[in-house]
């Protein structure tokens, strides 16, 4: 029987800020139960687009891709905040709604032709994964789809449009309110 994850999922008034409803994913990686279904279902969609590369931003991606690339014997790779990578990088820099962040990956860490699953814990504006997805693409990979525990809809959550052009897994779909 299938776990309903969003029974998993903390909705936190007023965080970050007055006015945020923040959806919390932690109780999802309290309960192995929980945990584990998500990885399953990010597993099923690597192996139905043909993933061989699984991208996971920084931080949770890293705690969601990394699993599914192992269980599946696929390669992993982190897109990681400025200064975190110790050798030679690509980098991609993006808006965000109070000023601008970037992402970088290691420039050998995607291979021309190599098909990519990137696996974040929310899509709400889009911002991170679309530079995730310029980030494969300027090293020649094929981003093949998106995964994300939850999608946000509602005031300016057009996360969904932003990546209108890709293959998008999301597990829940939640209100931002």
């Amino acid at each position: 029987m299938a776990v309903n994850l969003e029974e998993y999922i903390a909705s936190v008034k007023d965080f970050p800020i007055k006015g945020i409803l923040f959806r919390d994913v932690t109780p999802v990686l309290q309960h192995p139960e929980a945990f584990r279904e998500a990885t399953d279902r990010f597993k099923e969609f690597a192996t139905k687009i043909n993933a061989n590369v699984i991208v996971g931003p920084e931080s949770r991606g890293f705690i969601f891709g990394a699993p599914v690339a192992l269980d599946l014997g696929l390669s992993f790779v982190p897109a990681r905040k400025p200064g975190k990578l110790p050798r030679e990088t690509v980098s991609v820099s993006y808006a965000l709604e109070y000023g601008t962040a970037e992402i970088h990956v290691h420039k050998d860490a995607i291979k021309p032709g190599d098909r990519v699953l990137i696996i974040d814990d929310l899509l709400a504006t889009g911002g991170t994964a679309k530079a995730a997805a310029e980030l494969v693409e300027k090293l020649g990979g094929t981003v093949a789809g998106f995964a994300f525990v939850i999608e946000l809809y509602g005031n300016g959550m057009e996360g969904r449009k932003v990546l209108a052009d890709y293959n998008v897994l999301s597990l829940l779909q939640m209100s931002d309110q």
